[in-house]
């Protein structure tokens, strides 16, 4: 189990990119949430098997379709054993 809490920079809110990254980490059994900031960043908190995880990083670099990445924040962290995935 890994976990990784990552900062999405970019045109990222308004395009469903949290809906559409809950969708694959209930897909992929990935647990955690997705969340818009002030700053207009979308912050996630990933946690699961690190192919699934791995597998959703690599979505959050591109976005879903009318998103623009800009840059990606990703840091490992200490997983807590979340379980479901929220969007906050």
């Amino acid at each position: 189990m890994v976990r990784r809490r990552l900062v999405v920079h970019g045109t990222v809110q308004g395009v469903f990119f949290r809906d559409t990254l809950r969708r694959l980490a209930e897909r992929h059994g990935v647990a955690g949430w997705a969340r818009n900031t002030p700053e207009g960043t979308v912050e996630a908190i990933l946690e699961g098997d690190e192919d699934a995880v791995a597998r959703l990083v690599e979505f959050a670099r591109k976005g879903p379709e009318g998103a623009r990445v800009e840059r990606l924040e990703e840091n490992a962290e200490e997983p807590e054993g979340l379980g479901g995935f929220a969007i906050r």
